[in-house]
């Protein structure tokens, strides 16, 4: 009975043994093979992003680079998040909207009175033809004199009580999954990915790490030059309205140069106002490998479509051999909620 016992669990160890013999130890084939833009359609443009990243990473190929030199820079409206509005532009109706009351003047003065009549297409123009210098009133208007700590609030009190009039989501989820995937992926393969946009860079620092993974310090943008006072005792940063620097257009490589110090070799921007052409041929001039990307507006169901009337983003584009991604033929999604 004893050796019956001890060769039936012989037998059963054996078993066990070849079993767990059969056990994968290495990782899945399906996941090192893993899809690193599922939101991507397969064709041209996902496996030109794919191959460069792939050439630049491998250590003994022609093409390496070293990972402090892996720069990435990305535009942020129409390239990371909706444009369509203009999220600080809403952000500075909303305020001056609250403040209104306490300013009947406003009401016959330029750019305040387009605002409380509902006239945002003022802005754009402005922001389109004027470099801004209306918006910059508004800016200084509604943000000088807060503390640091007082403009987050704000901020954040602006995303809880808004949304997105066409999709009815919150501002911070009308981004870009495809762009999101982008960013996660550069990141896996060392490079610091960076913001580099006509947004206030205070602004954009409050959702910045919560939304793309970017930390403050990696965030450029727009601003003017605050200053330390003594408030109620206590030291802190306070928004000024002084010097006021906006981040476009050829200011663009400027801010990268000043901020960051190296060219960035992959950068990303958007069709609209000819914003992003400075930073993309920018990093043409880099003298290592460099990838350019240029989202165009052309998915008026899924999105919105527009594009420029001088049609200078996709000119520059054709002419420095630019990958222009196609929101319609080239996104299986837009935002994260879509099905």
């Amino acid at each position: 009975m004893k050796n019956l016992v001890f060769l039936s669990s012989l037998m059963l160890i054996m078993v066990l043994g070849c079993n767990q013999s059969n056990l994968k130890t290495e990782p899945d084939d399906e996941i090192i093979s893993a899809d690193p833009l599922p939101s991507w359609k397969d064709g041209g443009n996902k496996s030109a992003i794919i191959d460069f990243v792939k050439q630049i990473t491998q250590e003994d190929g022609p093409n390496y680079v070293q990972p402090e030199e892996r720069i990435a820079t990305f535009d942020n409206d129409g390239t990371l998040w909706c444009e369509q509005p203009v999220v600080q532009m809403e952000f500075i109706v909303y305020q001056i909207q609250k403040m209104a009351p306490e300013h009947p003047e406003w009401k016959k003065q330029l750019p305040y009175k387009a605002i409380l009549e509902g006239d945002k297409s003022f802005l754009i123009d402005d922001l389109t033809n004027n470099h801004g210098l209306e918006v910059i009133k508004l800016v200084t208007a509604t943000h000088t004199g807060m503390t640091s700590e007082e403009f987050n609030l704000e901020v954040e009190d602006f995303f809880n009580a808004t949304q997105h009039p066409k999709f009815n989501k919150k501002y911070t989820q009308t981004i870009y999954q495809p762009m999101i995937e982008l960013l996660q992926y550069l990141r896996e393969n060392e490079f610091k990915t960076y913001i580099c946009s006509g947004g206030g860079t205070d602004f954009m620092r409050v959702f910045a790490e919560d939304v793309y993974g970017i930390v403050p310090e990696n965030t450029i943008g727009s601003f003017a030059m605050n200053t330390y006072e003594e408030v109620d005792g206590l030291w802190k940063i306070v928004k000024g309205k002084k010097n006021f620097f906006m981040c476009d257009k050829e200011d663009k490589p400027v801010a990268i140069e000043q901020r960051i110090g190296r060219i960035p070799i992959f950068v990303a921007g958007n069709v609209r106002s000819g914003g992003d052409i400075g930073q993309l041929t920018y990093s043409k001039t880099n003298q290592l490998p460099n990838f350019q990307l240029l989202i165009n507006h052309d998915d008026d169901v899924r999105e919105f479509a527009y594009s420029e009337e001088d049609n200078s983003s996709l000119n520059a584009a054709q002419e420095g051999n630019w990958h222009v991604i196609s929101m319609k033929n080239d996104w299986l999604k837009i935002f994260p909620f879509d099905n």
